[in-house]
């Protein structure tokens, strides 16, 4: 890993801009090296990760790994595959019990620097609404459904619209079957290349 990488990580993993404003004190999660093959642009934990300290140590994860098919292994070696989300801390939740919307403070003070170092990046998921227009800015649709739909037009830069993993998602898979036919098998096979020696 980079210098600047181990000391890019090393300065969000200590801090604190959302102290209070937070259900729980702050606890930054992400994975990063400088060899990472495959980046993760996800919302932020959820409840389970932030209690376990680790990205997607859940029943989204499991999902995503399946949709990937990639190992548990291979999916949280740092090396491999990268874990940056919107924002770093579990914001809490909403009235309604689903997880409030990633600290846009995060995002604002360590994306940029933080993408910068990572170097071999081959494929990007850009997982939810949150990372798909910061990533894609004018370039996403006019919904999460729409800028999924549209998959193929961001694939010859390598990235991936993808609906979160969550199964509160479940009814959204099943109203659209193209994502498992279509975006899938592309979406793995383009993880089997990043990750091939």
């Amino acid at each position: 890993m980079s210098l600047h990488l181990k000391t890019q990580l090393e300065k969000i993993r200590a801090c604190r801009l959302c102290e209070g404003q937070m259900d729980r004190p702050p606890n930054p999660i992400l994975q990063a090296h400088s060899g990472a093959r495959i980046l993760i642009a996800s919302q932020a934990p959820g409840n389970k990760a932030d209690r376990s300290g680790m990205p997607f140590k859940d029943p989204s994860g499991s999902r995503l790994r399946d949709w990937m098919q990639i190992s548990e292994q291979d999916f949280y070696d740092p090396r491999r595959v990268a874990i940056l989300p919107m924002g770093f801390c579990f914001p809490g939740y909403d009235r309604n019990g689903g997880d409030r919307p990633p600290m846009r403070i995060c995002a604002q003070t360590w994306r940029t620097q933080t993408l910068d170092l990572l170097t071999n990046t081959k494929v990007t998921l850009l997982i939810g609404a949150h990372a798909q227009a910061w990533h894609l800015g004018v370039r996403r649709k006019s919904s999460l459904t729409v800028t999924v739909r549209c998959w193929k037009e961001y694939t010859s830069e390598r990235i991936f619209t993808l609906p979160h993993p969550s199964w509160r998602n479940t009814s959204w898979l099943k109203r659209n079957p193209w994502f498992e036919q279509e975006v899938l098998p592309s979406l793995r096979a383009e993880v089997r290349g990043a990750l091939a020696p």
